[in-house]
């Protein structure tokens, strides 16, 4: 089983930036691509952004250039760093992991999210 933390949600003026962390933990064999996933109130949770084991990443198109994810794959951790954030980006922000177990089985595992609130 692998679990999925998040961390570095908050409130923040616009044109400000946070940097979301998270971290997985657990009984796992790998993990390949991870991502970014936000839900506003009232609407679909949609993908943010998303990186390969080997770096490859891509964005929402309303973040591109402004949202920058990283990872490090001996922390098993991603990044998601947040700049020039604006009102449309609040939301509670998932991590998503492909994780494959030590029995070789691939699933989709989430984090509880956490909260982005862009406001003034």
């Amino acid at each position: 089983q692998v679990q999925l933390v998040e961390s570095g949600g908050g409130l923040v003026q616009p044109g400000g930036s946070l940097r979301l962390s998270c971290a997985a933990s657990g009984s796992f064999f790998s993990l390949y691509a991870m991502g970014w996933y936000r839900q506003a109130p009232e609407k679909q949770r949609e993908m943010v952004a998303m990186i390969s084991r080997n770096g490859s990443a891509v964005y929402e198109d309303s973040v591109t250039g402004r949202f920058t994810i990283s990872r490090d794959n001996d922390k098993n951790t991603i990044y998601l760093q947040m700049n020039s954030l604006k009102p449309d980006d609040t939301a509670v922000y998932y991590c998503n992991a492909d994780v494959q177990s030590y029995l070789g089985t691939r699933h989709n595992s989430w984090g509880q999210g956490t909260q982005v609130t862009v406001s003034s």
